[in-house]
């Protein structure tokens, strides 16, 4: 299994200077108590620790292929006494197979500009969908890497990986019977789409 290209995991101090209080962002993408939710390339919970908090009593699937973020998820799982979140080991282009059962959002950050083949990835997302299930994709905004920086260092993926809100919406609705329902601004380098099928 192969990570999707140039998704790498950050570690929580510079998360928390693009996004200090990740539950009031996922508020914001209308994420709400009883969601059962699934983040993919979670890696060790930066949102789907305060995602279990939003959507509680309902569970989150937090899948990835790092075995070792899996495990400090859910040591800070334990830490924090948050027992709805479920640490999946697994490849999100085999979705299916890892989330038990219908879920109402799919949550992926950071990585859809690493999908190197979008079409299955997302038909991947739409099967594990509830009927009124939604898709929301958080990205890098398309300015240049080095004018998008954290702590003084340039961040995020390369210049010529980033995707328009354009090319997003692009690529997940040629791939199935997704359509836009939302798009939000997330200061201060990104952005997110929300799609419902």
């Amino acid at each position: 299994m192969e990570r999707f290209q140039n998704t790498g995991q950050p570690d929580w101090d510079w998360w928390g200077r693009l996004w200090p209080t990740p539950g009031a962002t996922l508020r914001d993408l209308g994420v709400t108590s009883g969601d059962a939710l699934v983040e993919i390339g979670s890696g060790n919970g930066y949102f789907a620790l305060p995602a279990a908090r939003v959507v509680d009593p309902a569970p989150v699937y937090a899948l990835d292929l790092d075995e070792a973020l899996l495990a400090e998820l859910s040591t800070l799982a334990e830490m924090a006494g948050i027992d709805n979140v479920d640490p999946v080991h697994g490849d999100a282009r085999d979705l299916a197979d890892h989330v038990p059962a219908d879920v109402d959002v799919c949550l992926l950050a950071n990585a859809f500009h690493g999908v190197g083949e979008p079409a299955p990835f997302v038909e991947a997302v739409a099967d594990v969908l509830a009927p009124d299930g939604q898709f929301v994709v958080v990205n890098w905004d398309t300015r240049p890497r080095e004018e998008t920086t954290v702590a003084g260092e340039p961040r995020g993926p390369p210049t010529d990986l980033r995707l328009s809100p354009a090319e997003t919406e692009r690529r997940v609705t040629a791939a199935s019977d997704f359509r836009q329902v939302r798009h939000v601004d997330l200061p201060p380098y990104h952005y997110a789409m929300v799609f419902e099928r």
